[in-house]
């Protein structure tokens, strides 16, 4: 009977620990969370880091863990220790309540990258709160922040604040970090950010903000880094004295900013002024500088034609086509035969062949908007019968077109190749399991249609592209592919290369980490991990906050990849590499990079535009090129988890997480 007591005696405490797990401040936050689909409180008590018989809780950190729904924020308000409040990259929805903000005990709020809105005011000075990150919500203008005097940064960027500038900036005495980008922000700025002294990092670009500069501005000798781009601002100074900022920070920035272009000539002093020209002089100048003249005309025609032949090339690969009205019948190529079979040539030469006597027997399935009635006949309609002008790629698994579907629906659609000999039944299974895998790092299956033995998916369209074309192929940190109006690329690149923000080593390393833990996600938050099999540059897409969005994964119809979720791990390490080196990955790069990380001259294989940065960050970039070697060991049982190199890649920049530099 010992065993059966030993048993009772087991039970009896996992009860007694359950109970108080589910008493106290850990109940408050199952409470808090009740309504928040993909939050468990079991997991919870495992996870928080304490013994959950403790009184108080200091820390709720749930980063990008696919939550959704709305939060009872008057449970969190009874919590008396709390300091560290983290759930960004969720699904959250909701207004967070005014009295939230002046919590006594909070020191960090990170709800960036939700849906959340509200207002942020304060009605007392008692507040603690030093990081505040709102970013990528949807709060607006009814911001007061004179109360928030302990904060040292600040992100309100990508919010729709409108009309109306924050109030209170003068009391914020203490703030290093402001990001003010993408808000719609307009109106003078006088008065409101000059008096911020301790200022470092100042980002205003992308708003319609009037004032002048440097006058309205925080004292330009204590910025480390500023932008103030795609504004109204009045320049008084000339940009010669501002070269640790770069170009990129006032492009379109408004009126009058200018760098001098002082030639040596003009400092000579003119000899013979009062000596008479001769006659025979004036005829030979002036031809010389007919000519000179014809030159200069000859090579501006030439770079106006190169540049139009340019853009005209990104228009006809990147520009959204708009959707072709219901029962227009345009030209043979936009015109839906009534009958097939149907034959769609690619770019490379291939066909691809649907069996179908009418086009409209195939149905479109959107998860996400069941209700649509769409066939296989507006796909047709919507991509000018697949034509080559709305050819994106040609991947691995089949050509990949983009549309504009009825409903202004953008969308990207791959053609799977490789799937026309699965049962019907199969496929439909896989696409639905697919459409449940949601994470902020992945890119989602939309819909799918099967028309005769061709299997076809339906994923968001991503304007930015693919990381691959991003690193490799656009002008530096450019990712506008629609309007290619003038060519940036001698502004943008080398020294005065993309701004900070695009094409930075805090941008690298927040992809890198994106990346990270979508395969993370994928190999470990099931019951059994989905495994990539084929995870390049190509494959990750970025958002418009450049955050990265894997595709292509689960699309595989063999049951057991050769190399399973430790292939994953290797590609990881490659593409990892290709952020840091700035170069394609081939065989002979992955054994030429291990060589010098091995020898300890990692630094020398850094992409030099990423370079440029403080010791602490070449350091911090070294150490994620050792994390890249370790990815791509060469006995699979040697390489870490995702779990593991996710740990790995946020330790690093861990110590600079309150106050970047």
């Amino acid at each position: 009977m010992k065993p059966f007591y030993r048993f009772l005696i087991l039970l009896g405490l996992f009860s007694l620990v359950e109970s108080s797990c589910n008493s106290g401040e850990y109940g408050l936050v199952s409470k808090a969370f009740k309504s928040v689909s993909g939050f468990s409180a079991s997991s919870w008590f495992r996870n928080a880091g304490s013994n959950c018989s403790q009184p108080h809780l200091s820390r709720i950190v749930l980063p990008s863990q696919n939550l959704s729904g709305t939060i009872s924020w008057g449970y969190l308000r009874k919590m008396s220790k709390l300091k560290v409040l983290d759930l960004s990259g969720n699904f959250l929805q909701g207004h967070v309540p005014s009295w939230f903000w002046s919590s006594s005990t909070l020191l960090e709020v990170n709800l960036s990258r939700n849906r959340l809105g509200g207002r942020i005011i304060i009605t007392s000075e008692n507040t603690s709160i030093q990081t505040l990150n709102v970013s990528h919500n949807r709060f607006t203008n009814s911001i007061q922040l004179s109360g928030f005097q302990t904060l040292k940064s600040l992100d309100l960027s990508d919010n729709q604040l409108g009309l109306t500038l924050p109030s209170g900036f003068q009391n914020l005495t203490k703030l290093q970090h402001l990001d003010l980008s993408n808000c719609n922000l307009k109106g003078n700025i006088r008065s409101i950010f000059s008096s911020l002294h301790t200022l470092q990092y100042l980002d205003l670009s992308n708003n319609t903000l009037t004032g002048s500069f440097p006058s309205d501005f925080p004292p330009l000798n204590t910025l480390i880094f500023l932008n103030i781009s795609n504004n109204n601002f009045t320049s008084s100074i000339s940009l010669n004295k501002l070269k640790k900022f770069r170009k990129s920070a006032f492009i379109h920035a408004g009126y009058n900013f200018t760098y001098d272009n002082k030639s040596q000539s003009s400092t000579t002093q003119p000899q013979d002024i009062h000596k008479p020209k001769s006659k025979t002089l004036i005829p030979a100048v002036s031809s010389a500088c007919s000519a000179l003249v014809l030159i200069l005309l000859s090579i501006w025609a030439l770079r106006v034609v190169h540049k139009r032949r340019k853009q005209r090339a990104m228009r006809n690969k990147w520009a959204i086509s708009m959707p072709v009205p219901h029962g227009m019948n345009v030209t043979t190529k936009n015109k839906v035969e009534k009958s097939g079979p149907f034959n769609f040539e690619t770019e490379s030469g291939s066909t691809w062949v649907v069996d179908l006597k009418e086009p409209s027997s195939a149905p479109v399935v959107m998860f996400e908007k069941p209700l649509m009635n769409l066939t296989f006949k507006d796909l047709i309609l919507a991509t000018s019968h697949f034509g080559k002008d709305s050819l994106l790629a040609e991947g691995r698994c089949g050509p990949v077109y983009r549309a504009v579907l009825p409903g202004d629906l953008h969308v990207a659609i791959k053609v799977l190749e490789h799937t026309r000999d699965v049962d019907r039944d199969d496929s439909i299974s896989m696409f639905v399991d697919l459409s449940k895998l949601k994470h902020p790092n992945l890119l989602p299956l939309s819909g799918y249609c099967i028309a005769g033995k061709e299997k076809l998916v339906l994923y968001e369209f991503m304007a930015n592209g693919d990381l691959g074309r991003w690193l490799h192929e656009l002008p530096t940190g450019d990712t506008n592919v629609e309007d290619w109006t003038r060519d940036t690329w001698e502004i943008q690149n080398g020294v005065v290369d993309g701004s900070p923000e695009k094409m930075g080593w805090l941008t690298r390393h927040r992809i890198a980490v994106g990346i990270a833990r979508g395969l993370a996600y994928l190999h470990h938050a099931g019951s059994k991990p989905v495994v990539h099999g084929h995870l390049v540059t190509s494959n990750i897409l970025l958002a418009d906050d450049f955050e990265p969005r894997i595709a292509d994964f689960g699309l595989r119809t063999d049951p057991n990849p050769s190399g399973g979720s430790e292939a994953d791990v290797y590609c990881f390490g490659v593409v990892l590499m290709e952020l840091l080196t700035g170069k394609e990955s081939t065989a002979e790069t992955v054994v030429a990079v291990r060589k010098v990380v091995r020898e300890g001259q990692g630094v020398t294989v850094l992409d030099e535009r990423l370079r440029l940065g403080c010791d602490s960050e070449v350091n911090e970039m070294v150490e994620s090129l050792r994390v890249a070697i370790l990815c791509m060991a060469e006995s699979p049982s040697k390489r870490p988890t995702m779990q593991q190199v996710l740990g790995l890649l946020k330790d690093i920049r861990s110590h600079q997480q309150l106050v970047p530099s």
